[in-house]
């Protein structure tokens, strides 16, 4: 577990490029022991959100810190394509001083890698749970991931976040995780962090967020009375909206959104602005 506070944080955090700002105005902060879904639509700057935490890249103004040791597994799976699986964790163990050998053997193992497969031939999928095992082999404080289930198979990803959660659940690790297929994430992550067009759109505990807002199917030029209209569909005689309550959810015919829903409804939100 961290001894700060904080496991990640940012305060004004930007980063500008050529074709304009891929971040802006970035403030949030990650609890120790958290699993954080970092979502968002393709541009939406969460590559280059989780490159400034793990230092590979600096920031065009504001400033993110990280609360211990860090492990990144980047979109691209960077590994020695020359070695074999062996020579892989031979290398992690030679250049970390908290390497663990026996707990990337263990992960090797239940990813059935041979160790004498070169990893040029393994699939894109095998090289993902490589990658994955070689970072938490460091055993860092925070880990994370930047897509790191994408080319896995049903069970390969099942498996996977079962080593992930069992990782959270005995050394406290605070898991930050980038992906598209949000029913990935169902379940697994205990915190969202939604990025849309280089900002942070919605932040916070997912029981929270989804106590916080209502799915409503009403006729149309329906009153909601306080509660905000985050987004809404309208059909030829009735409304689909999803509400951020304000007050208590006086609402009939109303249910809590699935994270699906609350991720989708702020993000076509943020297309129609």
């Amino acid at each position: 577990m961290l001894d700060v506070g904080f496991a990640v944080r940012a305060n004004g955090l930007g980063v500008r490029y050529r074709r304009g700002w891929a971040l802006r105005d970035c403030t949030f902060e990650l609890a120790p022991g958290t699993v954080t879904a970092l979502v968002g639509a393709n541009g939406a700057g969460k590559s280059t959100l989780l490159r400034l935490a793990a230092g590979l890249q600096r920031p065009t103004e504001g400033v993110v810190e990280v609360g211990g040791e860090v492990g990144f597994v980047a979109q691209e799976k960077p590994l020695y394509r020359a070695f074999t699986v062996a020579e892989m964790l031979r290398f992690g163990r030679s250049t970390n001083a908290s390497w663990d050998q026996e707990y990337a053997e263990q992960l090797v193992g239940e990813a059935r890698l041979s160790s004498d497969a070169k990893v040029g031939s393994l699939s894109g999928g095998h090289r993902a749970r490589l990658a994955l095992a070689l970072a938490l082999a460091r055993r860092p404080q925070v880990l994370l991931l930047d897509e790191p289930l994408s080319e896995m198979d049903p069970v390969a990803r099942e498996t996977t976040t079962r080593a992930l959660m069992v990782a959270v659940a005995e050394t406290g690790l605070t898991v930050v995780l980038s992906s598209h297929v949000l029913a990935e994430l169902e379940g697994v992550c205990d915190h969202l962090l939604l990025l849309d067009q280089g900002g942070v759109r919605l932040a916070g505990d997912v029981d929270e967020l989804v106590e916080g807002h209502r799915v409503v199917v009403a006729a149309r030029g329906a009153d909601f009375g306080d509660h905000e209209v985050v987004t809404s569909r309208e059909g030829e005689r009735q409304i689909t909206a999803l509400l951020r309550l304000v007050g208590p959810p006086d609402l009939p015919e109303a249910s809590a959104p699935a994270l699906n829903e609350l991720v989708v409804g702020y993000l076509r939100a943020g297309e129609a602005a």
